[in-house]
């Protein structure tokens, strides 16, 4: 995952969370759940990332190529 990816992922993280929140203080229950909804794509991309990195470790033992 580059350090690009885990900012944007952060970001849009803490932005559902602050979504959320304002939300919650509003009683605002659409602007609750689009912030739910955003932490939830975070969390997707985040487990994508992982996969991808662990695949390529595995593709790195493979092939030699540390």
């Amino acid at each position: 995952m580059s350090v690009g990816d885990k900012f944007s992922n952060k970001a849009e993280e803490l932005k559902g969370r602050a979504k959320e929140a304002a939300g919650s203080a509003t009683d605002n229950q659409d602007l609750k759940d689009e912030g739910k909804a955003d932490q939830a794509s975070s969390a997707a991309k985040k487990g994508v990332e992982k996969v991808k990195d662990k695949a390529n470790k595995v593709a790195e033992k493979i092939t030699g190529d540390d």
